[in-house]
């Protein structure tokens, strides 16, 4: 066993999704049972779902790129998010939205928040929480059916800005010094 930071490193695991060998974190362990949940009971393919979506996040002169844990893309369209972290979940409401509101030019429909024990699904739109548990995060045909009826309303300028402003200060500025997954450029 390996200790970088306060990231305990038990060994290697196999990424569900893509067969990539990773390190086996606690935090990874996470990850891939919520990815063998995606596959499994919410009928979601390899295919669909795209692990470690980085994202790039311009604050005036400073930049960094931020991992987006799965993006599930359907029909060509980017119709959920699923952001993991330990602890409290209503502390990562916001920039999991704001963050589906840069991924992509448009609003992505379903912004999923978990610890890897509890879930909160929110509306990408109103921030509202629509369900909470794991149990509740939308299969894909019921993801298909949300993005059917969704605008899929383009991001602005401005909002854009005000967004990136949002998810640099909590998942850059307020992240913790030894995290590796955040890229400060």
């Amino acid at each position: 066993m390996n200790d970088k930071g306060h990231h305990l490193i038990l060994g290697e695991l196999e990424d569900i999704i893509t067969g990539e060998t990773l390190e086996e974190t606690h935090d990874e362990r996470f990850r891939q049972e919520i990815a063998a949940r995606l596959i499994g009971s919410k009928g979601y393919t390899r295919g669909d779902i795209q692990p470690r979506r980085p994202l790039t996040v311009r604050v005036d002169d400073k930049c960094a790129v931020i991992k987006i844990d799965f993006g599930i893309v359907l029909n060509g369209r980017n119709g959920m998010i699923v952001k993991y972290g330990p602890g409290s979940l209503v502390t990562r409401h916001r920039p999991a939205l704001a963050a589906a509101r840069m991924l992509v030019p448009y609003q992505i429909p379903v912004v999923v928040v978990t610890n890897g024990v509890e879930a909160d699904i929110l509306d990408g739109t109103s921030g509202r929480v629509t369900a909470t548990g794991l149990d509740q995060i939308p299969d894909r045909e019921h993801l298909l059916g949300i993005m059917a009826n969704w605008h899929f309303s383009e991001i602005s300028a401005v909002r854009f800005e005000r967004e990136s402003r949002i998810v640099y200060a909590f998942e850059v500025d307020g992240s913790c010094p030894c995290d590796d997954t955040i890229c400060k450029l």
